[in-house]
């Protein structure tokens, strides 16, 4: 295609419209993000202002409970007394009737505080579903913000010099900038639904542990201190398995087999009755890192396919380190699925595809219901390079 000068696109006016574009998107965003913080803020000291509340409403029922069984002695004991008046002195009968309504005072400023207590714990928890229910959609707008951003800045941030060259893309690659953004918010959410989470505890405990000490002892604040720890050290763990979903740090150091041998230990750790059984066959060469790295996600992907899906009791991993290419077999004897319903839904599927493709190699499935799943990968060495024995 050709512009003669009357048609000639002015590249400098849309790139400045363009900058503006994605500055404005930027900020929004940003704004979006200071409101998702705010609100996360707000809902988490709603949430130990509500637990306070509640341990308070349990002890003002408690005292309610007692006072409305004193007062009831009280009457009965009134009762008796104006029933049988010339047997009980007149210091006898103003001490009965001063107890009862004392203690009928006591009970109903007790009756107006648990009320009261009740209506502040009822609006609280309105609240809190309010400010969870904006967290969620501000988390959401600000997904869909990214990966808008995404998409313009990768792939469209030069379309002044394509326009000029009367050249578009035609794929922008949107599954896979979607992807990336649905595992940072996955990432997002088990960072606050786990560590967040229980740090949010510790602080709560930490004030409980004092109130505690002042008001039951020394033993009873002990006994907090261990539950305490044990929160500590989960999230402590949670950390540690966040970090190595990210990326195990063995990889870079020891390579895909002793890094695979780990990982599918610490699977048969968490997951009791399912073995794995790894094997390596011929001898193992190193792989430069995206293709480790790439590799140990197939890996990773299938077997967790297939503990979460296919209830199995074995799964094997097999390497096979051949001439000119390495095949990596997966294989349970679990349920099983139908792959031709599947093939459309499946995500996971799609995305075991791409990584292949990018590496240039094949995968395959077998499955049947019923009868276990076997995923195979053959990836070539890069360079189409020979594999030699060292």
């Amino acid at each position: 295609m050709y512009f003669d000068e009357k048609n000639k696109i002015d590249i400098q006016s849309i790139d400045f419209i363009f900058n503006r574009m994605i500055e404005n998107i930027t900020n929004s965003k940003n704004d979006i993000f200071i409101i998702s913080e705010q609100s996360r803020r707000s809902f988490e000291e709603m949430k130990i202002e509500l637990e306070l509340i509640k341990q308070k409403l349990k002890v003002v029922i408690h005292n309610s409970d007692n006072l409305a069984r004193q007062t009831q002695l009280a009457k009965q004991r009134l009762v008796e007394v104006s029933r049988h008046f010339d047997k009980y002195s007149e210091q006898q009968v103003r001490e009965a009737y001063e107890t009862a309504n004392d203690l009928q005072i006591r009970l109903s400023l007790s009756e107006a505080e648990e009320k009261s207590l009740r209506e502040k714990r009822d609006d609280l928890e309105r609240r809190l579903k309010v400010l969870y229910d904006t967290i969620q959609r501000a988390d959401h707008i600000v997904n869909q913000v990214n990966v808008v951003l995404n998409y313009l800045t990768s792939d469209l941030k030069n379309v002044g010099a394509a326009l000029e060259q009367a050249k578009l893309k035609h794929e922008f690659g949107i599954n896979i900038i979607a992807a990336q953004e649905e595992e940072r918010k996955k990432l997002s959410r088990e960072i606050h639904d786990g560590p967040a989470q229980m740090m949010a505890n510790v602080l709560m405990r930490a004030d409980l542990i004092e109130k505690t000490y002042r008001e039951r002892g020394i033993d009873s604040a002990i006994k907090e201190i261990s539950e305490l720890k044990k929160t500590v050290r989960e999230a402590l763990s949670e950390v540690r398995r966040i970090i190595y979903d990210l990326r195990p740090m063995a990889l870079d150091d020891l390579g895909i087999v002793p890094t695979l041998k780990k990982y599918l230990s610490t699977i048969m750790e968490y997951n009791k009755g399912v073995d794995i059984h790894f094997q390596s066959l011929n001898n193992e060469t190193r792989l430069p890192s995206n293709y480790e790295v790439a590799i140990f996600r197939l890996v990773q992907e299938c077997v967790n396919n297939s503990v979460k899906h296919g209830n199995p009791t074995d799964i094997w991993v097999k390497l096979e380190w051949n001439l000119n290419n390495l095949n990596v077999i997966v294989k349970d004897n679990g349920s099983g699925f139908d792959l031709e319903s599947k093939r459309e839904q499946s995500f996971g599927i799609i995305g075991m595809r791409e990584r292949v493709e990018i590496l240039k190699g094949s995968m395959d499935i077998k499955t049947k219901i019923g009868n276990g799943t076997v995923v195979m990968f053959k990836i070539p060495y890069p360079n189409n390079e020979q594999k030699f024995q060292l």
